[in-house]
């Protein structure tokens, strides 16, 4: 399943304004993609999009092996990369 650009455009006004406490409220209004929140030291890809507070990843489980993608129509999921998360 993709993430449409109206989707994304949502997605990054959530987290531009509400910050990583907006994923409760994107899991809800996103259910059927997959989400998951971690500190940015985790994640050694390049993100998606940066926001002062956190990165975001894209995730493609379509295949086999989950990996991050820079491809929204092939992402089927968001990491929510969190700086200074402790």
């Amino acid at each position: 399943m993709a993430i449409s650009d109206a989707e994304l455009m949502e997605i990054e006004t959530l987290l531009g304004t509400g910050g990583a406490t907006a994923l409760a409220e994107l899991r809800a209004k996103f259910s059927h993609l997959s989400w998951t929140r971690c500190d940015a030291s985790d994640v050694i890809e390049s993100p998606f999009r940066s926001f002062s507070h956190c990165d975001v990843h894209l995730v493609d489980g379509a295949d086999h092996c989950v990996t991050v993608t820079d491809d929204p129509a092939r992402a089927t999921g968001v990491i929510v990369a969190v700086r200074g998360a402790s």
